[in-house]
């Protein structure tokens, strides 16, 4: 007998291959436990939902037009508007008219027969349609008896007529049903943005911005001038590239480092260097931008920024300025006893930085230009352990740093780059990129094919000085001028200790008439008693100048006088450099209060006896100017006449217009101008 052929629900079966046997025994397709299911992940609604809400959307429109065409009057006729008196009544009397409907003030009418109005217009349509206005001061009585007598027919329709059901509904229901469409479309695109709450749920996430690994171009070749900084985040590179490498001998790699430093010494440039070689997502955020103005919100931010960070691992996080809510919390309670945004904020990062795994490959930089203003809580070992200071850089590290920012730069044969690192001591990178960025700028005005020495050394003293400015000054007022910055010069040229001068000059810059540059020869970590007290005889030297010769002082020494005041306070007051006070610490360092460790509350006795150091330290370094001039008056007037023929003298030119050896004049090494 031969075999039957298959059905059309094996054939069905055959067609596909048999599912391979699940080990738990299922012989269905899909397994009961999901095994086998379709992706079902559509990337927008199906099909058959967009076409059946296209339909809807054409259904109502097709309504809404036969609504317009079945309900709205049918007139075969222009109705034409007619002035009620004498048209209308005359017709009335006439009695060509048939009947009328009035609402209100209106009357609507038909003639007996068609008539053209205006009757003069050839060009206008015969109609028995016509309309009217009753005037509001009309006798009402004779018009109706007028009426009745020619047997017009009268209806009357409502004033206010009552609006159809559909129009009520819309009017009831619309606007609740478009808030009800609005929340509803706000809610889908949260779902699509994956939040819950929407705008809301957005507004308590990070605001951090994320640089990718094979975005981030900077390396530690781009830094240059603080190596020392380098070297000790190199092991920060070395632990995310190799966080396993550590762990199996039981070492915990610090996961915060706080960087400190002056502003401008390269301490964001550092932190991406460092995700730059280690490849790692570089999360960069201000710490003012956790601060809001409702209570919760900066804490869920950093949540959010430190969940993003450990699912991008390695990753770094850098937080700048973050003495913005991590500053010291003794002393700022509130009235009412409540934690304010910054204290949960600053709770957060401190809870944060506790729940790191030891092998979580995820670094928390954080940068600050004031680290003793620092909550303790921040500082402690396990939380920002690591602290590297990001020193102003040597005179190699100038040089390094200009042949960075010089990279990109054309630079013609006579640029020496290590006479300008010489010449720019105490300047850190944002300074000399600065300078760079003037000095191509300078070249550009200029018309050079390249950049030249003379477009860096202007574009050095614009920067230190003040650009010229164009004012004219009356022959007294450039003599005076010349005979202040004499007095600064000489007297810097005859005072051991005192900076060499490098240059003299009575053209206006900035705030200042006149300008006298003096700068030690080599970098300067500290100062002397002695040198200090020179640098406030060079200070006293203009105003003194001006009593010689004039018998007379003006308001030009203004800054002179608060240069050399705040040396010597901080000489009495910090530096213990007086005998009377001693090495006691009685004035505030920088940036603190007298409530911090280390300055106490003084009493009027000792800020008395400060003032009276004070006064008799710069009284003494005036007398000793004095002198000096006195005895100099021939140099003195010998390089005031010499700087009014020249406007500028340079170091050599100065020295051997005041007729006082020179030395050795070599480039300055930190620019340190006296502007009257």
């Amino acid at each position: 007998m031969p075999p039957e052929p298959p059905s059309d629900s094996a054939q069905k079966i055959d067609a596909h291959p048999p599912m391979p046997r699940d080990k738990r025994g299922w012989h269905v397709a899909p397994a009961p436990d999901g095994r086998g299911m379709p992706d079902q992940t559509p990337s927008g609604p199906p099909v058959h939902r967009r076409q059946g809400f296209l339909w809807f959307v054409l259904a109502l429109l097709a309504l809404n037009w036969l609504s317009l065409l079945f309900f709205q009057p049918s007139t075969s006729q222009p109705r034409v508007t007619i002035p009620f008196n004498p048209v209308f009544l005359q017709d009335v009397q006439a009695g060509q008219v048939k009947n009328i409907s009035t609402k209100g003030d209106t009357v609507e009418g038909t003639f007996t027969s068609k008539v053209r109005y205006p009757p003069n217009n050839k060009n206008a349509t015969p109609t028995t349609q016509f309309k009217t206005e009753i005037p509001s001061f009309w006798n009402g009585g004779e018009l109706s008896a007028l009426l009745r007598s020619k047997g017009v027919q009268i209806n009357a329709k409502p004033a206010t007529s009552s609006p159809s059901l559909l129009a009520e509904l819309l009017l009831g229901f619309g606007p609740t049903l478009l808030i009800v469409g609005l929340f509803v479309l706000l809610a889908r695109r949260a779902a699509k943005a994956g939040g819950a709450m929407g705008a809301l749920g957005n507004f308590g996430r990070s605001q951090a911005r994320r640089v990718d690994p094979e975005k981030i171009r900077v390396t530690f070749d781009d830094v240059a001038g603080i190596d020392e900084a380098k070297r000790e985040l190199s092991e920060i590179v070395d632990f995310l590239r190799n966080p396993d490498r550590y762990g199996r001998l039981g070492g915990r790699m610090p996961h915060g480092v706080l960087l400190s430093g002056a502003p401008g010494t390269g301490k964001t440039l550092l932190a991406r260097a460092v995700a730059g070689e280690a490849h790692a997502a570089f999360f960069a955020i201000s710490a003012s931008e956790f601060i809001e103005a409702i209570v919760g919100v900066g804490a869920s931010r950093v949540r959010d920024l430190f969940a993003k960070a450990k699912e991008a691992a390695p990753a770094i996080v850098f937080i700048d300025e973050i003495d913005a809510i991590g500053r010291s919390r003794q002393g700022s309670v509130s009235v009412t006893g409540a934690n304010d945004e910054r204290e949960q904020t600053l709770d957060q990062i401190l809870t944060e930085l506790d729940g790191f795994e030891p092998a979580e490959a995820v670094i928390v930089l954080a940068a600050t230009n004031r680290p003793e203003i620092l909550d303790p809580a921040l500082l402690r070992p396990g939380r920002f352990d690591r602290r590297v200071t990001v020193q102003p850089p040597d005179r190699d590290g100038r040089r390094k740093i200009l042949e960075v920012h010089t990279r990109n730069i054309p630079l013609a044969p006579d640029v020496d780059l290590d006479a300008l690192a010489k010449s720019t001591p105490g300047m850190v990178g944002a300074d000399l990129a600065n300078l760079a960025n003037e000095a191509a700028l300078q070249a550009a005005r200029r018309g050079h094919e390249k950049v030249e020495m003379s477009d860096f050394t202007d574009s050095l003293e614009k920067i230190m000085l003040g650009s010229p400015r164009g004012i004219v000054l009356s022959p007294a007022d450039r003599e005076r001028t010349a005979y202040h910055e004499s007095g600064h010069a000489l007297v810097g040229m005859l005072t051991p200790g005192a900076d060499p001068v490098r240059k003299v000059s009575i053209i206006p810059r900035g705030m200042a008439l006149g300008v006298t540059l003096s700068t030690p020869d080599s970098d300067r970590v500290s100062y002397s008693r002695e040198e200090l007290e020179a640098k406030i005889r060079v200070s006293l030297g203009g105003r003194t100048a001006e009593e010689i010769v004039y018998g007379s002082i003006t308001s030009g020494a203004e800054s002179d006088i608060q240069q050399l005041t705040q040396i010597a306070r901080q000489m009495i007051g910090r530096w213990g450099m007086s005998d009377a006070v001693g090495p006691i610490a009685v004035l505030p360092a920088d940036g603190q209060g007298p409530l911090l460790p280390g300055v106490s509350e003084t009493s009027e006795a000792t800020q008395r006896l400060i003032d009276e150091e004070v006064h008799r330290l710069v009284e003494t370094s005036h007398e000793e100017a004095t002198r000096l001039l006195v005895e100099h008056r021939d140099a003195l007037e010998n390089l005031a006449q010499a700087l009014l023929k020249a406007e500028t003298l340079d170091a050599v030119d100065a020295y051997a217009a005041a007729g006082v050896p020179a030395g050795t004049v070599s480039e300055p090494d930190r620019a340190a101008a006296t502007q009257s």
